[in-house]
């Protein structure tokens, strides 16, 4: 087996995340002060946060798979001979090679995060739209 190589299409959406949540960390005092923006830079904030540690964990996965794998190869040929063909090493190969769901995650990390910010952004208006109506109508009544 070869040296471990870096999951490209993996890493860089985790670095981007990773840049972004540092931005709005480094600015959060005058994001989260306009109030009518608020839940908009909350849920950009979710989506960010999820979307990480979706395909964040699924760089780890596909590191750690491939440093399983080479731990099989004992005379560091890169190639699988003789006594280093194991169960044990056809069960990792085949947890390298077949993992479809690890290498797509960037696109269902994308889904799934943007599902919940959208979800938070919603439930945060509803919940502000509620406030306003009882605040405008306690000030009313008195």
């Amino acid at each position: 087996m070869n040296d471990i190589t870096l999951p490209y299409h993996l890493i860089i959406p985790s670095l981007i995340s990773m840049l972004v949540l540092a931005i709005l960390f480094l600015k959060r005092k005058r994001i989260f002060r306009n109030t009518k923006m608020k839940w908009f830079w909350i849920s950009v904030t979710v989506f960010f946060s999820f979307y990480l540690f979706i395909v964040g964990t699924s760089t780890y996965d596909d590191i750690y798979a491939q440093w399983n794998l080479n731990t099989f190869d004992l005379n560091k040929d890169g190639f699988f001979n003789g006594n280093e063909i194991t169960p044990q090493q056809k069960k990792a190969m085949r947890n390298l090679i077949s993992d479809t769901g690890r290498n797509f995650s960037f696109i269902t990390g994308c889904v799934v995060s943007g599902t919940l910010a959208l979800t938070v952004f919603g439930i945060g208006k509803i919940i502000e739209f509620i406030k306003k109506k009882q605040n405008t109508g306690y000030n009313q009544k008195h």
